[in-house]
């Protein structure tokens, strides 16, 4: 889930109009699936399905979504996690064991009829897997739409993106990515608009979070924020009990970082973190190409594979054809 960095980001966090969003987007596409899966539900947390019962809710959210940005002049590229760092372990199976139990709840509270018991820990239990990601990926290809395998963390891959100026951005509701160094990350592109929150509606806009200026703000290096993710808890360390982003701050402003982690968190070998924060591994010989969309093969697979409405499908490939007042293909690639 990643570092808990959220109480010293508010005045960091700078919310941005899609016009100012215009260039190119490194998506981290482990989160952009986790987030369709998890809102595009049924009352009662059952996924959109096709006729075979194939979920489609991930297939739903990315053809929309894209076609989305895509209409407001954002050229998006989807990032995907390779292998997991061994450092990842212990999060990789604490995550498994809660999805199952989350599986469970939610079989009982379905049986139960209690929906929104039922909606809550159907969301719990979302998961990401192989097959998931091969039809995303099927997908994206139709649509023309660029994507990477990372070899390690797809985090880690747009942020080294983002440096090289491949792109413009890069794109994550994890903080994990100002660690991994991104200039500019934005959060909420891929989920803005009316969303129910804690049984309430609000509105999720997108925000923008610029590196060089939190660093300035908070008056520490990225080698700090390192530490203080390190402190805090990250997906390769649990961190110290009682200590928040806060606490983290003055440790690592007033030079104690060392002398705190000795004594509060003996076990935990903090250099393969910070190293792997550092220097993560990433792929630095890839091509990105924006190619223009199949609508054929879109069509097929999204209404006659998955079932999806012809209407709904021909209105946005209408649209992504369409010259007026929206930018032509030529124009987006």
């Amino acid at each position: 889930m990643g570092v808990g960095l959220r109480e010293i980001l508010a005045d960091y966090k700078t919310p941005v109009s899609w016009d100012a969003l215009a260039g190119s987007a490194a998506i981290d596409g482990n989160n952009a699936l986790y987030q369709f899966l998890t809102i595009i539900r049924q009352p009662d947390g059952t996924p959109l399905m096709d006729r075979e019962g194939r979920v489609t809710s991930h297939i739903s959210g990315l053809f929309f979504r894209t076609a989305t940005l895509m209409e407001k002049g954002i050229r998006p590229v989807y990032v995907f996690d390779g292998k997991p760092p061994e450092l990842k372990t212990r999060t990789i199976e604490e995550r498994r064991a809660a999805r199952s139990r989350a599986e469970e709840a939610w079989e009982k509270a379905r049986v139960a009829g209690d929906e929104q018991e039922a909606y809550k820990q159907a969301r719990s239990a979302t998961r990401v897997d192989r097959d998931i990601i091969g039809g995303a990926q099927e997908l994206l290809g139709l649509m023309g739409i660029p994507y990477l395998n990372a070899p390690s963390e797809g985090e880690a891959q747009a942020a080294y993106m983002a440096q090289r100026g491949d792109v413009s951005y890069a794109v994550s509701q994890d903080y994990d990515s100002l660690l991994f160094g991104v200039p500019v990350l934005v959060r909420n592109l891929t989920v803005s608009g009316k969303r129910k929150i804690r049984g309430r509606t609000v509105s999720v806009e997108p925000e923008r979070i610029v590196l060089a200026e939190l660093l300035d703000g908070l008056q520490i290096t990225r080698d700090d924020l390192i530490r203080m993710g390190i402190l805090i808890g990250t997906d390769f360390n649990t961190g110290i009990k009682g200590v928040g982003p806060k606490t983290a701050l003055k440790i690592v402003r007033n030079g104690t970082y060392e002398e705190t982690m000795e004594e509060k968190a003996p076990e935990t070998d903090a250099g393969p973190i910070f190293a792997f924060f550092q220097t993560p591994p990433v792929l630095k010989d890839y091509t990105v190409e924006w190619q223009e969309p199949d609508e054929e093969g879109l069509y097929d697979l999204l209404c006659r594979t998955y079932d999806f409405s012809p209407a709904r499908v021909k209105a946005v490939l209408e649209k992504m054809r369409s010259t007026t007042g929206q930018k032509t293909l030529d124009q987006w690639f």
